[in-house]
């Protein structure tokens, strides 16, 4: 299955151990002497009593596929598609998993409750040898005991932090407006500097604010620097030397609420009284650097899979497609559902594209195209995800009293939710959604006195479909498992529906601006400023950002 060029993982002062253990056949996990708790990756204390005394002990080296995905489109070399990345949960907890190839049988036989037994790689190397743990069938188990058991979903309500009376009255929401929105050219490949990109949306955005450059003082970007080249314009440095600011505040994080924590921030920092006036910019520019790439004219350093890659890269999974694509096996396995509510969702963002000129695809999908598309990596399909683009987007915070004074219409903030309730990871919790979509949704509730009836549009994350599934469901639109009946073949999300959906297009087929073009939507939704794809009389929106990751929810209203 794999070349002699499979990615290793980079072992670490903390993880050595775990990938040279497998030298004697035996799989290895964390567990607390104190609880006895498994658990992966290797901490240096236990998650649940907080002991430090830990130790990889020995497993039975048994496990059942709890969520699994078919890769059939290349993204490395060393990983020729098809084939299966799983999550494992070993035999002794539910709750220790490990992303991993199932190997010694055709990929689409690998379902979810198969029993799998571990089988290592050994990969000799100068830097020190590692033993990576692939799993393949263990047909005498299943046949003895039957499938594996599936972890169930956790209740994440205990833990939820619920706003008091007093911090009602002193909400620092109460004290911001977006008051400008600005937006870039987009499009697929436009070879243009991604900086360039960056000033023509903050430029518009301050024009749009009725402000001037001279007005702006405090800078915020998502993910400032980043070893990620295409997703940034280089943060808050490049930025301001371009313009020629002299802010008094700016931040340029990847660790905040999801791409919109950055608009957060901004709000704090305004609502403190540090600033007035804080523009926040995204600017992506994938589509160009991976046709740079692809011609060689940019190249790409080789080295080890450190990070949260080294968890995934030696398995083949390079991409979001992939380790969201498994939470969505999950979640189809475990309601009974088929893939029709992703098509629904697909098929309508074409259409809201379809009316909006700046959109990259436009021309409409029926749910047999869908179903007819490309395979990605199982369940996805070409449609089920999002378009890489060039392009910007900016946005004005400023101080509430400062509106009155301006030309534009502002958009009030009603709440924010951002509170993380499962663990910063792709496999470790709750797998039957999207990871870090519960927690932002269950507190953005808390924090305002609206329910998910008084909403109007909603601008939902959709890098894939089942981001915009997670989310319905999160933020109480429907229960869980419940989004193909509430969306009803696309009836209730249609721009005439009872709750409009992404009628930009979404980044499905408007173009992925990575969360910044949905809070765009929502401002020009609100101010009656979107055009054909108008919802009318559209009071609330609620914008998301992407998920597994620190992420949030925002919910917006027209003044």
């Amino acid at each position: 299955m794999t070349g002699d060029d499979r990615p290793l993982p980079q072992p670490t002062l903390a993880t050595a151990a775990f990938w040279s253990s497998g030298a004697d056949g035996t799989l290895r996990m964390s567990r607390c002497s104190g609880c006895r708790r498994w658990f992966h990756p290797p901490m240096p204390c236990c998650p649940t009593c907080g002991s430090t005394e830990i130790g990889l002990e020995p497993t039975s080296g048994r496990g059942t596929v709890v969520a699994v995905t078919v890769t059939r489109q290349a993204w490395l070399r060393s990983f020729p598609p098809p084939f299966a990345i799983a999550i494992v949960a070993i035999e002794e907890s539910p709750e220790a998993r490990l992303t991993t190839n199932v190997v010694g049988c055709p990929p689409d036989d690998v379902r979810i409750g198969m029993r799998v037994r571990v089988r290592f790689d050994h990969r000799p190397s100068p830097e020190g040898d590692v033993w990576i743990p692939d799993f393949e069938p263990d047909p005498d188990t299943e046949r003895e005991q039957g499938p594996g058991p599936l972890p169930e979903p956790r209740d994440l309500t205990p833990a939820l932090r619920r706003t008091t009376a007093a911090g009602r009255a002193t909400r620092f929401e109460d004290r911001v407006a977006l008051t400008g929105v600005g937006q870039s050219r987009v499009g697929r490949r436009l070879m243009v500097d991604p900086l360039a990109l960056t000033v023509e949306a903050c430029r518009a955005a301050v024009a749009d604010a009725g402000l001037t450059l001279a007005d702006i003082d405090g800078l915020s970007t998502y993910p400032g620097p980043s070893a990620h080249i295409g997703m940034t314009e280089g943060g808050v440095t490049p930025v301001s030397q371009a313009l020629g600011l002299a802010p008094v505040w700016v931040n340029g994080a990847g660790e905040v609420p999801g791409q919109s924590g950055s608009i957060i921030t901004a709000m704090l920092a305004v609502a403190s009284g540090l600033c007035r006036h804080v523009l926040c910019f995204r600017t992506v520019w994938e589509s160009s650097l991976t046709a740079l790439q692809r011609s060689g004219r940019w190249a790409e350093p080789q080295a080890r899979a450190t990070g949260l890659s080294e968890w995934r890269l030696p398995f083949g999974a390079s991409s979001a497609a992939q380790w969201i694509g498994m939470h969505a096996s999950h979640y189809l396995h475990r309601y009974a559902v088929g893939r029709e509510v992703f098509g629904h969702i697909a098929v309508t963002a074409r259409a809201g594209a379809a009316r909006n000129p700046e959109a990259v695809y436009r021309e409409p999908i029926t749910l047999d195209d869908y179903f007819a598309a490309r395979p990605v990596s199982t369940p996805f399909g070409l449609y089920d995800c999002d378009v890489p683009v060039d392009g910007a987007t900016a946005v004005v915070v400023s101080a509430v009293e400062t509106a009155a004074d301006l030309p534009t219409r502002p958009v009030l903030v009603e709440a924010v939710g951002t509170q993380i309730l499962e663990r910063l990871s792709w496999d470790q919790d709750t797998l039957d959604h999207l990871p870090q979509s519960q927690g932002p949704a269950a507190h953005l509730w808390t924090r305002t006195d609206l329910r998910p009836t008084d909403v109007d549009v909603a601008l939902l994350y959709d890098g894939f479909t089942f981001n915009a599934v997670s989310w319905l469901e999160g933020l109480g639109f429907c229960g869980p498992g419940e989004a193909t009946d509430f969306v009803a073949g696309g009836k209730t999300i249609a721009p005439d529906g009872a709750l409009p959906l992404n009628p930009h297009g979404g980044q499905l087929s408007a173009g992925r601006l990575h969360g910044y073009g949905f809070v765009r939507e929502a401002m020009l939704q609100l101010r009656g400023q979107a055009g054909a794809r108008q919802v009318p009389d559209a009071r609330v929106a609620v914008v998301t950002n992407g998920g597994g990751v620190p992420s949030c929810a925002l919910l917006l209203r027209s003044a």
